[in-house]
């Protein structure tokens, strides 16, 4: 067995001693979208052994288009879901829904504005250009943000429809993205490297990758939400800095599009941003959330007109199950801190 595997086994052997003797508890997550980096942590944890050390047998179930991940959740028919960002967790308690977020583990949405080369010299600038490719989901959340703080207008939008191509044809427009995924795309069907401006890094400070789950689950079955947190975290850990060669496999099979070439630029990105162990995750442990984060999070949306003032938003996360610290140890040893 590896380094790498023996550190996520130890880490959990202390957590959770004897669970292997045990029978495995099956336990879904659904993921957003189609399997990709994005998600490689929980394939790692999967494809490693790291969830199985604690007791839980993972099944990954792919989003997609025509996939309702979080009606599933709520239905029953998952144990966990793959959140976006905070605003969706902040609604659902409005709307009464016993929805919790149990991790967050990207510190940092990798949500972008992408500009042409040169064009603008700083973030500021970008409300100049002529026109806003923005899709329905950011129109209606960081673009209000962007409204009021920088005075972006509103009028220049024009939607996003998950192609790269006016964009790269007009040098005057900015386009929405994953830091992860459109720059790629544009540099590969646009022949330049785009200028990237991460709007976490300019006032759209939610977490993103959240684990959701329901309120019941986490009272029936605290340990098996432990569990997955933890093992979750530390397979992030080992797949940005360990051998992550079987969950990139799996990842492939779950979506045969996917190209070695993608998840390598994704992985780059993750870490050049510090989008999964930045922040809160420094000091507390990839997946980390704190209240002073989300509230100032939840403030900048009141003021934008996003969300409504008065939610409880304490009662739509917890940070019991996150802020342990399971995976530090595992991103000390494979850094060579």
């Amino acid at each position: 067995m590896s380094k790498t595997f023996l550190t996520g086994c130890a880490v959990l052997a202390i957590l959770a001693t004897g669970a292997q003797a045990q029978e495995l508890t099956k336990v879904s997550f659904g993921t957003n979208w189609v399997a990709q980096a994005e998600h490689g942590g929980y394939y790692q944890a999967v494809a490693d052994g790291t969830y199985a050390d604690c007791g839980i047998d993972v099944t990954i179930v792919p989003g997609g288009p025509q996939v309702n991940g979080r009606a599933m959740l709520m239905a029953g028919k998952l144990d966990f879901y793959m959140g976006g960002n905070m605003l969706l967790a902040f609604n659902a308690v409005k709307e009464g829904i016993p929805l919790v977020v149990v991790a967050a583990h990207f510190q940092k949405d990798p949500q972008v504005l992408m500009t042409h080369p040169g064009k603008v010299s700083s973030f500021e600038e970008i409300k100049d250009l002529d026109k806003m490719i923005i899709g329905d989901n950011g129109f209606q959340s960081y673009y209000q943000m962007l409204a009021t703080e920088y005075g972006f207008d509103p009028g220049k939008r024009v939607p996003y429809t998950f192609n790269a191509a006016p964009f790269i044809a007009d040098e005057n427009s900015a386009q929405q993205g994953y830091i992860t995924s459109e720059p790629y795309a544009v540099e590969k069907e646009g022949g330049f490297v785009p200028d990237i401006w991460l709007l976490a890094d300019y006032g759209f400070t939610t977490y993103a990758t959240t684990v959701e789950t329901m309120r019941p689950t986490i009272e029936a079955s605290p340990e098996m939400v432990k569990c997955f947190v933890e093992g979750s975290s530390i397979g992030w850990a080992n797949f940005l800095y360990g051998d992550n060669a079987a969950a990139i496999e799996a990842i492939k099979a779950d979506n045969p599009d996917m190209t070695d070439e993608q998840i390598a630029f994704s992985i780059d990105k993750l870490k050049e941003y510090g989008i999964v162990d930045s922040g809160d995750a420094e000091e507390l442990g990839i997946g980390a959330m704190t209240d002073a984060h989300n509230l100032g999070f939840y403030e900048k949306m009141v003021a934008s007109g996003v969300i409504e003032d008065g939610i409880d938003i304490a009662s739509s996360y917890t940070t019991e199950f996150s802020n342990t610290g399971a995976a530090l140890p595992v991103v000390a040893e494979l850094k060579g801190k």
